[in-house]
């Protein structure tokens, strides 16, 4: 593994098993983050984005969630490999999750400034009681909330300052990767925008490495540096941001997504969505997962998967660009 990366995931393969039917949920994925860098997971409701994140912790549900296959290194270490009692020392520690639902993700009946010392008890690095309290004041005053609040419960604060809280919470250990989790799905523009810049400015602080998963390319734009489109549990498209909003060439997926935002400057009527609906997780295509909804399909795309197409940083997983060398001129 690359000491300057924090995680690097390949050929990862998960699925849920029911009595009913097996989903694929995940289906080949190879991710790399570096340290201190922020990768955007985008792509539809349903991609396997936060399946990716949940395996990284390893916190598929029990009995139904599985990986078939692949390896994930942590920080150098094969998550594959380690005990649940070794995980458990890693969660926070090594690795953070922001989950999607602050209202959801704290608990009700604990207040908050005990659920952030509860992290840092578990991993104490030689800190005295002493030490932890001002370290939970510490954090609640990083991520904007008065230290005296400490003692309230999660009911007695906005959806906002929840969040902040939950951030507080994730970076309280000073993991290595912060998973966030559609973080700002449940705020308002003006304190989406609060967060999205804090978040940065607490990454930059702490050299910390970040996987955003987001369905907003606007955000996207803002804050990471590498960018990964996810399209029915692959990896359809990566490279950096520069290439993702830059380059010449893209899978139609994307296009298609670049396609829905809205446009200020537009005299259109009507937005501009993909046709169709991504497909059925429990019964995927034979060839390519896009192409039922692609406006750009052949014959080949129907029959056999695409292999990936690597343009320097930049990599393409789609029939349109096979055989084109690194470098050749765009179309």
């Amino acid at each position: 593994m690359d000491e300057r990366n924090v995680l690097e995931i390949r050929d990862l393969h998960v699925i849920y098993e029911t009595d009913q039917d097996t989903v694929y949920a995940v289906n080949g994925v190879n991710l790399t983050v570096k340290k201190g860098k922020t990768l955007g997971l985008v792509g539809e409701t349903g991609a396997g984005k936060t399946t990716t994140a949940l395996s990284i912790m390893r916190l598929l549900p029990k009995k139904i969630g599985h990986i078939k296959s692949g390896e994930i290194q942590l920080d150098g270490r094969n998550v594959m490999e380690l005990t649940e009692g070794d995980m458990r020392l890693i969660r926070g520690d090594t690795v953070s999750m922001i989950f999607q639902d602050p209202m959801t993700s704290l608990n009700p009946v604990i207040t908050v400034g005990k659920q952030i010392r509860e992290s840092l008890e578990l991993h104490k690095h030689g800190r005295s009681e002493k030490e932890i309290d001002a370290r939970v004041d510490e954090m609640l005053e990083m991520v904007g909330i008065p230290a005296s609040r400490k003692n309230d419960y999660p009911h007695q604060f906005s959806g906002g300052m929840k969040q902040r809280v939950v951030i507080a919470l994730a970076l309280a250990c000073e993991p290595k990767l912060i998973l966030a989790d559609e973080p700002t799905t449940a705020l308002d523009v003006t304190i989406q925008a609060q967060v999205l810049q804090m978040m940065n400015e607490l990454k930059v602080k702490l050299n910390t490495a970040m996987i955003l998963i987001t369905h907003d390319l606007g955000v996207v734009a803002q804050t990471c540096d590498d960018v990964a489109i996810m399209y029915a549990g692959e990896i359809i498209e990566s490279g950096t941001a520069e290439d993702i909003y830059e380059a010449e060439r893209h899978h139609p997926y994307t296009i298609g997504l670049f396609g829905s935002i809205p446009d200020m400057d537009s005299k259109a009527k009507r937005l501009n969505p993909i046709p169709g609906l991504m497909p059925d997780p429990t019964n995927l295509p034979a060839g390519c997962p896009f192409a039922p909804r692609c406006p750009r399909c052949m014959d080949i795309c129907r029959e056999k998967k695409p292999e990936t197409t690597r343009f320097g940083t930049h990599e393409i997983k789609c029939h349109l660009f096979a055989g084109e060398e690194k470098g050749s001129a765009p179309e």
